[in-house]
């Protein structure tokens, strides 16, 4: 079974930002960020620690962001949860 994908992985100095990209042609169903629910969170969280354990990463301080694509507006939430 796969465990699943992360979209993004930024690391600069002591700050790891796990980031999921969501992305809709159109507001038609909403904003895509609303997409990223508690089952996705979950599922982010862990792929995470699974990536900071594969990759020896330890001591540094994570967050995680949605990046929500509409149309051709870009925008980020920090911190998302």
């Amino acid at each position: 079974m796969k465990a699943g994908e992360i979209d993004l992985i930024v690391r600069r100095d002591g700050l790891v930002v796990f980031a999921e990209v969501k992305t809709r042609a159109t507001d038609a169903f909403g904003d895509p960020a609303s997409a990223v629910g508690y089952r996705k969170q979950a599922r982010l969280h862990r792929l995470a620690a699974m990536w900071l354990d594969a990759t020896n990463v330890h001591g540094v301080e994570i967050r995680f962001d949605v990046v929500s694509v509409l149309g051709v507006r870009v925008s980020v939430i920090e911190a998302a949860f």
